[in-house]
């Protein structure tokens, strides 16, 4: 099982819209609207780290209106 947290600024205002798209994502486990340097906190789990570098780029950073996302794998 493969887990990572992703950071995700977008741009102003879009922050609900952009909620509701990622909520829809099977793989995300928990997404978070939140105050600060990132607006949106995301939670993933996939089988294998092909499948969640697979959903990270052709799923989540499609997603339009987001600016910037940091990417962070759990190791333990």
């Amino acid at each position: 099982m493969e887990k990572a947290y992703m950071l995700i600024s977008c741009e102003i205002g879009e922050e609900h819209s952009i909620y509701l798209q990622l909520k829809a994502i099977p793989e995300i486990k928990d997404c978070t609207i939140t105050f600060g340097n990132y607006d949106i906190v995301v939670s993933l789990e996939t089988e294998t780290i092909s499948q969640l570098n697979d959903i990270i780029s052709t799923k989540i950073r499609k997603v339009g209106k987001i600016r910037s996302t940091i990417t962070l794998r759990v190791t333990a």
